[in-house]
């Protein structure tokens, strides 16, 4: 198949440990630990290639290419080969089975030492911190010592976090997709229905069912149905199942009904008693729900103190299990901690799975964080005007400064301040994924955002200077941002079409229009600007607002502007206008 791996091998590796095993977070105990594992791709000499893939809660090792024998690809073979979004001609490719999981990594159903039968009702506790535990032992049994990144989703998205926190000098990057610091209470309550369903089963015989021919088969295909519910946005469900009825002619048992949706949840069911273990489910589902940074570390800024990695946190529009303002909590946390944190909002109507689902996106992201590549630059006049521009600006900005550009757009401007500035940190704000992309093409941090609604994740005096650039026009609440910019940082840089241009009376004068200009290129009813200002409007809403002007740059193109200006008439000559600003002094 284009671009796969190709045929891969499930490996197992049999870990070395001290004699009195490994000592796990809840008190207990292994005396052997069976690792199973794939890789994908080569380590280089340098070994700093190498990524580690966190699965979710029903993954496991197999995340790319196929096995023999088998036409079904890994979980996530549709990120994960020769260049894709974790490109195996780049790096060296890791995911291994989850301790306490079915798939041949040590758990319940696993050989117990002392007896040689399944550990059953003995598998001890196991927490994310011994998962993760287990994560470096086998890397470091593969002669790993850095990871390029870790990545990973969901229940997978917080052994990412638990990575950045456990190994911070190990890992350079990490992406945390659709997950949280802990559960909220209505994913708790599915994870215990789901729990209870299979401790309900009587053929689940308290957790010793292997040597009785019968397995706990009805409880744990009830989970997974209350478990998939959640796995899927409301809106998807309508239109994949809506009230749709099957046509099949057999009788329905009592209560079953004809619905899709219903043979849809009990297929599922099915199909997962024939490839998970019921012990393992409620081990892994046990150490999911006892997650919990704020409660471990007091605050979620104590939790990420230690964080070294360059961190991508990314959600999922309509996920529901991991809402997005869990993710946007998550990396508004670090970014208060001073972490470099980008944070972006897919748009995708698939739920929790999208990020198995909806993956063009998502391998945007993905790609340019792990293997940023600034695009070309475009020579053009226009280009040329902006450049002279962003010239400009960074007379303005002080050697190693800390800015924040909102509305940052492409990246173009924030990358050439932070290539003049060795200090850090940098942040762009912008609201569409597509400038987050591109921003992150070019090694920043950036997170999505609508700055009409504040800056409340970014602490007072965070910054040296924010800057808005041709961006005031376009906001709801201009004075909001304005108040905003002063807060977070001493000084902002702001520049604005001037409405007042000679150019745009004489066109509205004449030709009885909305002007059309380089500086004003769009029609009257498709334009983003929703509040065109002019020179003297902006000065006078400094006035009221206490802003003080500090420097102010009327720009023109034109001769005739150029000589208006300098003539002492910049609200008539300047097509657009730069000015620094600051607080006045109470």
């Amino acid at each position: 198949m284009k671009n796969s791996v190709e045929l891969v091998k499930t490996q197992l590796a049999r870990i070395d440990l001290p004699p009195n095993g490994l000592k796990l977070e809840k008190g207990g105990q292994l005396a052997e630990l069976v690792v199973a594992y794939e890789t994908y791709g080569v380590l280089n000499n340098q070994h700093n290639n190498a990524i580690l893939v966190c699965h979710a809660l029903s993954g496991d090792a197999h995340v790319a290419g196929f096995h023999e024998n088998s036409t079904k690809p890994g979980w996530w073979d549709e990120m994960i080969g020769p260049g894709k979004g974790i490109d195996t001609d780049r790096f060296f490719v890791i995911c291994a089975n989850i301790l306490g999981g079915c798939k041949g990594t040590t758990g319940p159903s696993s050989p117990d030492p002392a007896s040689g039968r399944p550990y059953g009702s003995k598998f001890p506790q196991i927490t994310l911190g011994d998962i993760v535990d287990v994560q470096h032992l086998l890397l470091r049994h593969l002669g790993v010592k850095r990871l390029y990144g870790v990545i990973g989703g969901s229940l997978g998205g917080m052994q990412v976090l638990e990575w950045s926190l456990r190994f911070p000098e190990m890992v350079d990057r990490c992406i945390c997709i659709a997950s949280a610091a802990s559960l909220n209470a209505q994913a708790l309550a599915f994870d215990i229905v789901g729990r209870e369903a299979i401790l309900s089963d009587p053929q689940w015989e308290g957790g010793d069912y292997y040597d009785t021919g019968h397995l706990p088969a009805m409880g744990l295909a009830q989970a997974r149905m209350i478990g998939h519910i959640t796995y899927l946005s409301p809106q998807k469900m309508e239109t994949k199942f809506g009230r749709e009825k099957s046509d099949a002619a057999e009788p329905l048992k009592k209560f079953n009904t004809r619905f899709q949706v219903e043979s849809y949840l009990h297929y599922n069911g099915r199909a997962f008693v024939d490839r998970f273990d019921a012990n393992s489910y409620l081990h892994i589902t046990e150490a999911m729900d006892s997650y919990d940074l704020e409660e471990r570390f007091g605050s979620l800024d104590a939790a990420f103190a230690p964080v070294r990695a360059k961190m991508l946190i990314i959600a999922l529009s309509s996920d529901w299990l991991f809402p997005p303002e869990q993710s946007l909590e998550v990396a508004t946390a670090l970014l208060r901690n001073g972490k470099q944190v980008s944070y972006c909002l897919l748009d995708s109507p698939h739920g929790h799975d999208a990020f198995l689902l909806d993956i063009a996106h998502l391998t945007d992201a993905v790609q340019t964080f792990l293997c940023p590549a600034p695009p070309p630059v475009a020579v053009s006049a226009e280009e040329t005007a902006r450049a002279a521009d962003r010239a400009r600006i960074r007379r303005m900005v002080a050697p190693k400064a800390r800015i924040l550009d909102l509305g940052c757009g492409d990246g173009q401007l924030l990358a050439e301040l932070a290539d003049s500035s060795a200090a850090r940190p940098h942040l762009g704000i912008d609201i569409d994924l597509d400038n987050i992309v591109a921003a992150l093409s070019r090694g920043l941090d950036v997170f999505q955002g609508d700055i009409d609604n504040g800056l409340g994740m970014i602490p007072d005096d965070s910054y040296d200077y924010v800057i808005l650039s041709q961006t005031i026009q376009v906001v709801r609440k201009p004075r909001l941002v304005l108040k905003e910019m002063l807060r977070v940082a001493r000084a902002g840089i702001v520049t604005f079409p001037n409405f007042s241009s000679l150019g745009n009376r004489l066109s509205l004068s004449f030709n009885g229009r909305m002007p059309i200009s380089d500086t004003l290129p769009y029609a009257w009813y498709d334009t983003p600007n929703i509040h065109l200002a002019t020179l003297k409007d902006f000065q006078d809403l400094c006035r009221l607002e206490g802003i003080r002007i500090e420097e102010l740059d009327c720009l023109s193109d034109c001769p005739l502007g150029l000589g208006l200006i300098k003539l002492g008439l910049p609200n008539l000559g300047a097509d657009r206008v730069l000015c620094r600003i600051s607080r006045l002094q109470p």
